[in-house]
């Protein structure tokens, strides 16, 4: 299996490669198939890309002319960056316009996740749109995160915090609303951030949809903790994905900015709920996110 590399100070075509060989999988027969483990992991499996490697196994399975319309995923178990994942696919259904695949992904002989994939042959329908694509400055208007989060790190001592703020990405995400990493204020439970891949990615669907999975995990539950002026980053709560589902609604490029709208109606007896909507430039809305993760402060 082709490992990801570990380099100093990787090009935006380098980053966008090792993202790509990190959702690739090696089949092993039987509609198994292993994913490889991030070389610069913080020791616990980024649940975005456990459910991108999912739903990467289940797509394998299916005709490609069907299209991933909604996975639902059930995070179970820490996943450990040490290890690679075993991901074992179920053909649940392949009716006449609907596939439907269940995979277990697990590390050491344990699930660490369950994820179901429905896959729909494209037909001609009703349809319309509600959502309107909020009024928010363009990408080219922001500053990129990674140099916000640059300058953050230059104030701290080297060790974790440090070392997840500098982590280059192969996602280039752009806030509307400034982060406030290490000091949190009160702020209501609604974010606004742009995000595409640093690099031009292939001209294949699944590609794309595996890269907006793997990128609707990073916002949600920030979110949620927003109206309660603390931050994951210093250790100020303890939070983890729970539940996470997404859904399909139209084509999209994932190396052309992407507005994720994320809100959070709800949260209580240590849990958070986030939702979650994803527009293209031209205001269409191709993707619907709904998320709920442990939120637990430290010391309770």
């Amino acid at each position: 299996m082709a490992m990801l590399s570990q380099r100093p100070n990787p090009t935006p075509e380098e980053l966008v490669a090792d993202l790509m060989l990190l959702l690739d999988l090696e089949p092993r027969g039987g509609d198994l198939f292993i994913g490889r483990r991030h070389p610069e992991g913080m020791g616990r499996v980024f649940g975005g890309q456990a459910i991108a490697q999912a739903l990467g196994a289940a797509r394998r399975t299916v005709p490609a002319e069907r299209y991933t319309h909604s996975i639902h995923a059930y995070f179970l178990r820490p996943g450990n960056d040490e290890y690679p994942i075993e991901f074992r696919v179920k053909r649940d259904l392949d009716g006449r316009s609907f596939s439907n695949r269940r995979v277990v992904a697990s590390q050491r002989g344990e699930p660490i996740l369950n994820l179901t994939a429905s896959f729909h042959l494209p037909q001609e329908g009703l349809s319309h749109q509600d959502a309107q694509m909020p009024d928010v400055p363009p990408p080219e208007a922001l500053r990129p995160d990674a140099e916000i989060r640059q300058e953050v790190a230059e104030t701290l001592p080297d060790g974790p915090i440090k070392k997840l703020l500098l982590r280059p990405r192969a996602i280039d995400f752009r806030s509307v609303e400034p982060r406030d990493w290490l000091d949190p204020h009160v702020r209501e439970p609604r974010a606004h951030c742009w995000f595409k891949t640093v690099g031009p990615l292939p001209d294949y669907r699944p590609i794309h949809r595996a890269v907006l999975a793997y990128t609707s995990d990073f916002q949600l539950l920030s979110t949620a903790i927003q109206p309660h002026g603390l931050s994951m980053h210093i250790g100020q709560v303890k939070a983890a994905s729970i539940d996470h589902a997404v859904w399909f609604h139209g084509d999209f490029r994932a190396d052309d900015w992407l507005l994720y709208v994320t809100d959070s109606p709800w949260s209580g007896m240590s849990r958070g709920f986030g939702r979650g909507q994803i527009f293209t430039r031209d205001g269409r809305l191709v993707a619907s996110v709904a998320q709920e993760g442990m939120m637990r402060p430290t010391g309770r």
